[in-house]
């Protein structure tokens, strides 16, 4: 029998790629999730009600073949210069946010938004259409430990500037980031990933460099973690659950591509993080339960089924290098 039966849960940021390596990662998703959304840093990016359209659609082929029932959420990536009506039109093709990349902040995000001027008639727009902010909270241009916290005055102006928007600041790392969304108003959330629950910067670089745990925002330091755990065990709506999972090939990696493919082993340390806070009561909220809220939809109606198996994480999965290859884990996951 299961250790702990789960309303099947929600991912609200993951990466599916494109092309023919899409169909494996939408499957492995599909297999533990619900229903997550999709982010739109792909070549070329949905911009236009059009792109988000023919986006969702391939991402829906991809997790049909899978033989899972599972529902994307599409997104757009807001690009300066864009203009309202495009904002508008993605909207009516079913996007559920727009995801604001700084500049040059991570993976396909040179077209991405140097300042928040660049960007007001969109954001205003995003305002009107009742759509989420999605942001990126990272300032490229300071040093790699202090982008997120570096980023947080230009979140700010953003809320102090936009009344009405709602606004998810994307996968937490430091205690800097969690104060601020305390400090902000309602209408401000954050997703926190399995990664930064997980592990810290000296996983990433302690001993010899293991670049399967190099992502943006960087793992940070071991009192970082405590107050991400302690916010995701809070039971507070505020905090819910995002991987970030992104799939490189192994080459790519080794290479320094930025991303963790943590879909295979996200679900596997969320249970060993809240079990270790005391608080595996709180998963289920914190999965199933506060996204869907926020973003104002039903929650699942499946389950998923979590078990103490330990197992060992290969080091390929899907053809890209894994997040945590090669450790034991002590939970296992599956669809109940």
């Amino acid at each position: 029998m299961p250790d702990l039966i789960i309303r099947l849960p929600d991912d609200f940021h993951v990466h599916l790629r494109q092309g023919p390596a899409m169909a494996a990662y939408a499957a492995r998703s599909a297999a533990h999730f619900g229903r997550f959304l999709v982010m739109p840093n792909v070549v070329p990016p949905p911009v236009s009600g059009a792109g988000v359209s023919d986006y969702r659609d391939s991402v829906r082929r991809a997790i049909a073949a899978s033989g899972h029932g599972a529902v994307p959420l599409a997104s757009f990536k807001l690009v300066p210069g864009m203009g309202r009506d495009a904002v508008l039109g993605c909207a009516a093709a079913g996007a559920v946010a727009g995801k604001y990349y700084p500049a040059g902040a991570t993976t396909n995000s040179s077209d991405g938004v140097p300042e928040p001027g660049a960007v007001a008639e969109e954001l205003r727009a995003m305002e009107d259409a009742g759509l989420v902010l999605s942001i990126h909270g990272e300032d490229p241009d300071s040093p790699i430990l202090e982008r997120e916290a570096a980023f947080l005055p230009v979140v700010d102006g953003i809320v102090g500037g936009y009344p009405r928007l709602r606004i998810v600041l994307e996968h937490l790392s430091t205690v800097a980031a969690v104060d601020a969304v305390l400090d902000w108003p309602d209408r401000v959330a954050a997703t926190v990933t399995a990664h930064h629950l997980s592990f810290t910067i000296d996983d990433l670089a302690g001993g010899g460099l293991d670049s399967g745990f190099f992502c943006k925002p960087l793992l940070k330091t071991a009192r970082d973690r405590e107050a991400l755990v302690a916010a995701a065990v809070s039971g507070s709506p505020r905090f819910f659950f995002g991987s970030d999972s992104a799939p490189h090939p192994p080459a790519a990696k080794a290479a320094g591509a930025a991303g963790s493919y943590s879909a295979p082993v996200a679900m596997s340390l969320l249970a060993a993080a809240f079990e270790e806070a005391g608080a595996l009561d709180r998963l289920e909220g914190f999965v199933s339960g506060a996204g869907a809220r926020f973003y104002g939809l039903e929650t699942n109606g499946g389950r998923l089924a979590l078990r103490r198996e330990p197992w060992v994480v290969p080091a390929i999965i899907d053809g890209v290098a894994s997040l945590a290859a090669g450790r034991t884990l002590s939970w296992a996951a599956s669809r109940a």
